[in-house]
């Protein structure tokens, strides 16, 4: 069983920058696939990014694909979202999803609770 446990939401003017963490436990960390999706106000959970075991490909939405960055630390267990140019249509909870198996493009074994992201206007 894998804890993920997300930090680094917080309110951000628009144009602003934020780092998102994932801190990982209970499992074998580089054998993960990691992604993050993010899920709005009204909104259904949508896919943001992604990242192999070893970091060597990452994947993006098409709408963050420019502005964010995905990036992954074996050694601490730890996956990152690096968010620049943000925009108030970024605003939303951020989950960081971990699989065994696959990218998590659409879905994931496994989740966190989330983190907010407020952008202000």
């Amino acid at each position: 069983q894998v804890q993920l446990v997300e930090s680094g939401g917080r309110l951000v003017q628009a144009g602003g920058s934020l780092r998102l963490s994932c801190a990982a436990s209970g499992g074998t960390f580089s054998a993960y696939f990691m992604g993050w999706f993010r899920q709005a106000p009204g909104k259904e959970r949508e896919f943001v990014a992604a990242i192999a075991r070893t970091g060597g490909s990452v994947y993006y939405a098409d709408s963050v694909k420019g502005r964010f960055t995905i990036s992954r630390d074996n050694a601490k267990n730890t996956v990152y979202l690096q968010m620049n140019s943000l925009q108030p249509e970024d605003t939303a909870v951020y989950y960081c999803n971990a699989d065994p198996s696959r990218v998590p493009r659409t879905s994931a074994r496994y989740w966190g609770q989330g983190t907010q992201v407020t952008v202000s206007s």
